[in-house]
Order: C-alpha cells, then sequence, then structure tokens
C-alpha cells in the first residue's frame, strides 16, 4: 500500500472517530458555518451535521445487525417479489415488460378543486393507471406535494387544515387501491424544489400524518417516503412515523449531482446506512445515470452569459437581479421559489449552474462509466447486479424509462441534465442500457 493511501485511510479514521464522538449539536455548528461560508443553500449544509453524526454509527453497527427481518420477508410477499421499477414509463406495455420491468412509479395530480369536486387531469391519471395494471404493470404512485394543497386552497402549515389533509389521504388510498400496488408520500422531503415552501419539520409532520391515516386502511398498498440521498436529519426526524411505514426510500444518483462519493460502492454504504439507521425494509425510489453531457469551455460558457447580456460571472454578481430578470422564466422561478439566500451563490455555486451552462462537469462521473450510451448500460449492468445482493432491499426504480425533449428544471433541449436518462429514446428505440437492464431482471422473474 502506497503512503498516500495510508495517510488517506488515517485521515478518515480520525474523521469517523471526531463524528463518532463529538455531540450533533456541535457538529450541527460547525457544519452551518462551513456551509454558510462556502455559500451553501441551507437544505445542503443543514444534512451535513446529522449526517457526520448518524451515517458513521450506523455503518459500525451494521455488520452487527441482521441483514433482514420477517418485515422484509413480508414485505416482499406483499408487493409479490423484489420490486423491478422505472420512473414515468410510457404506454408501450409490452415493451416495458419485455425489459424485466414490471412497476411503473407516477405522480399523482391534486385529486380535487377548490369546489372539492374531482379534477379532470385527476380522472384522466387514474384511467391511465389502471391501463397499466390491466397490461400487466404494477404501480408505485407519489402523492401530491404542499405548494399543490396550497394552490388548491389548503395550506399544509395551517393548523386548520390537518383535517382535509387526513381526509386527503385517505380518499387516495381508497379510490386507488385498485390499480397502485404501492404510494410513496411526497417526495425527497426537505428538497426545495418538491417541498418548498413548507420547512424541513413541517414536511414531516405532513407526510407523517398521511402516513398514520393510511396505514390501518392500507391493505396490500405498500405505503412509505422517501428521501434525496441519506439526508440523516429527516430520517432521523420521521422515526415516529417509522411504525406507519412499510418501507423507507432513497433516491441516489451518484456520478450526476456531485463530484463527491463517485463510486460504486457508495451505493453500498449509503444503502447498508440507511437499513442499519431505520430496520425498516429498503426501496430504492430512484436512481439513474444520463447517457450524455460534457463540460462547457470557458467560451462556451462566456457566449451562454452573453446572451443574458454579461461577459462574465463577476459580471452577473454585479448587478444579479438584473441578470436574472434576462434568463429564461422557467429559470427565474426557480430562483425565486429555491433559492433562500445569496443568488449569485445559488446561480453559480448550486446544481443551477449546470443547468444555466446546459453542461455535466467532468468530475461528474463515476470512474469507467463515462456518460455515453454505452457506459449508461454499463452502469446498469454491474450496479443492479449488486443491487440484487442487497437482502433488505426489497426494490428499486430506474430512472427514467424514456429521454425528454426538454429540461423539467429549466426548460432548455440541450441541458443533458434532465432530459438523456432514459432506457429508450424520445422516438422509442432501445438504448444500451435497455438491455443491460433486461439482462438482469428479464432473467429474474
Amino acid at each position: 500500500m502506497s503512503k498516500r493511501k495510508k495517510r488517506l485511510i488515517v485521515v478518515l479514521c480520525v474523521l469517523v472517530t471526531l463524528c463518532v464522538l463529538l455531540s450533533e449539536p456541535v457538529l450541527n455548528k460547525i457544519c452551518t458555518g462551513i456551509g454558510r461560508a462556502a455559500g451553501l443553500e441551507e437544505f445542503a449544509y443543514s444534512q451535513i451535521g446529522p449526517s457526520l453524526t448518524h451515517i458513521p454509527r450506523s455503518l459500525i453497527a451494521y455488520p452487527f445487525k441482521p441483514k433482514t427481518s420477517a418485515e422484509v420477508d413480508e414485505t416482499l410477499s406483499r408487493a409479490g417479489g423484489f420490486i423491478k421499477g422505472v420512473c414515468h414509463a410510457n404506454t408501450d406495455y409490452e415493451q416495458i415488460k419485455s425489459s424485466g420491468i414490471e412497476w411503473n412509479r407516477a405522480d399523482i395530480p391534486f385529486p380535487f378543486d377548490r369546489s372539492g369536486h374531482i379534477r379532470d387531469d385527476y380522472a384522466r391519471f387514474k384511467k391511465r393507471m389502471q391501463a397499466y395494471a390491466d397490461n400487466g404493470v404494477k404501480i408505485m404512485a407519489v402523492t401530491p406535494f404542499p405548494d399543490a394543497y396550497i394552490t388548491y386552497g389548503a395550506d399544509p402549515r395551517l393548523p386548520e387544515n390537518e383535517e382535509f389533509i387526513k381526509q386527503t389521504a385517505e380518499f387516495l388510498i381508497n379510490d386507488l387501491r385498485d390499480c397502485i400496488g404501492a404510494l410513496q408520500v411526497c417526495n425527497e422531503l426537505s428538497l426545495p424544489r418538491f417541498t418548498q415552501p413548507v420547512t424541513v419539520e413541517e414536511i414531516v409532520k405532513f407526510v407523517g400524518i398521511q402516513l398514520e391515516t393510511m396505514y390501518p386502511i392500507r391493505g396490500d398498498v405498500l405505503i412509505g417516503y422517501n428521501t434525496a440521498g441519506p439526508q440523516a436529519d429527516v430520517h432521523k426526524m420521521m422515526k415516529p412515523y417509522h411504525q406507519y411505514c412499510d418501507y423507507a426510500g432513497i433516491d441516489i444518483y451518484l456520478g450526476c449531482f456531485t463530484s463527491l462519493g463517485n463510486y460504486l460502492w457508495v451505493f453500498d454504504v449509503m444503502l447498508d446506512y440507511l437499513w442499519s439507521f431505520t430496520e425498516k425494509p429498503v426501496i430504492m425510489c430512484e436512481f439513474g445515470y444520463f447517457s450524455g453531457g460534457a463540460p462547457k469551455t470557458p467560451g462556451e460558457k462566456r457566449e451562454i452569459l452573453q446572451r443574458y447580456g454579461v461577459s462574465s460571472e463577476k459580471e452577473a454578481r454585479e448587478n444579479i437581479e438584473d441578470f436574472i430578470r434576462r434568463l429564461p422564466a422557467a429559470m427565474q422561478n426557480r430562483i425565486k421559489n429555491e433559492a433562500s439566500g445569496d443568488r449569485g451563490n445559488f446561480i453559480f455555486k448550486s446544481d443551477f449552474k449546470n443547468h444555466l451552462y446546459a453542461e455535466v462537469p467532468g468530475n461528474f462521473a463515476i470512474s469507467g462509466y463515462p456518460h455515453t450510451p454505452e457506459g449508461q448500460a454499463d452502469f446498469y449492468g454491474d450496479l443492479l447486479t449488486r443491487l440484487m445482493n442487497k437482502p433488505y432491499l426489497i426494490g428499486a426504480f430506474i430512472y427514467c424509462y424514456s429521454d425528454s425533449d426538454a429540461c423539467y428544471v429549466c426548460r432548455q433541449n440541450d441541458c443533458p441534465i434532465e432530459t438523456r436518462w432514459g432506457l429508450i429514446t424520445t422516438d422509442g428505440r432501445e438504448k444500451p442500457s435497455y438491455f443491460a437492464v433486461q439482462k438482469i431482471w428479464g432473467a429474474r422473474r
């Protein structure tokens, strides 16, 4: 072993020891200071302290814990076996099933208008989900987000709306039970894109009271929640509601949104931590790897900035509000809804920057798995093999089934961040990743 590797191991051991010994409030204070100094958004740095507290402790405990349980066996039985799923499938049911995929994950539109009548788009959603069920594809449905309740007159932050939230939860599980096999309550708790404008504490309560309402009437429908990555802060706050969960979910996108931790074995670390910490059956509610995208050169970035009236990031920061007003409406809305601090930092230091430049930074990849169709296929072939050997893991949903014409975040059709995740192209042709999934999941029925 080289001296460099030995030093790295020593440093990691020291860091883990400090994380285990220091109290969570002390770590929170340290990490909050570091996060603010680095210009991170609050939702990002607020996770660091709890993660450093609970993840090392959970991983230390993991080898001494059983790797499955009676609850895992029961939940697998209710699901009909390991959940082999995909997000946002099309309606080519035979193509879907030929890949070995048996489940589709889809978002539920808000069911009621302000007068209490069933909305047309909800009725159409239910009809579509029934068609999947009739054609042998099971459904995991994701319940509406807080902003939908606000839009239709029931702000979840107000105590007087708690009863309506419970009634809506009861309605959804009863109305959809014939065409769904699982419910995920809300999505990626504490990620502003899905939970704004509520706080983390408010989203936990919002999700928890729905789970508590659904639990005694759920029948064979599996219910639970998910987080964006480990989010130890959320899983800790959800502990009182775990008794009402059939599973704990996690979304993992290594090699796509950050330069840190981009190794396949980090999937193992995150999943092992979640099982050890929650002792609930685990579902990977989202994971994926896009098949295209590359860094932009300084010249290409300058041309993009000039499109919005500036020649450099420094010039944009000098009058950031004027710069924002020149951006496309979708980008402006995201900044308005999600930027909790310095808007210049949000634009040029968060993942928003990748949307602005429509690029994938060069260090946003897992070694050996380039963002190409072939690299995406190799990723699924190797990762699915690892996942199928996790006894406590009861399912996984690939994001997503088809490439997209435009990024749903920034609405640019040349942005690779949210357009090239698919197993098939926009015109329905199977990509190499489709056949990689088919090789693993199609052979395990």
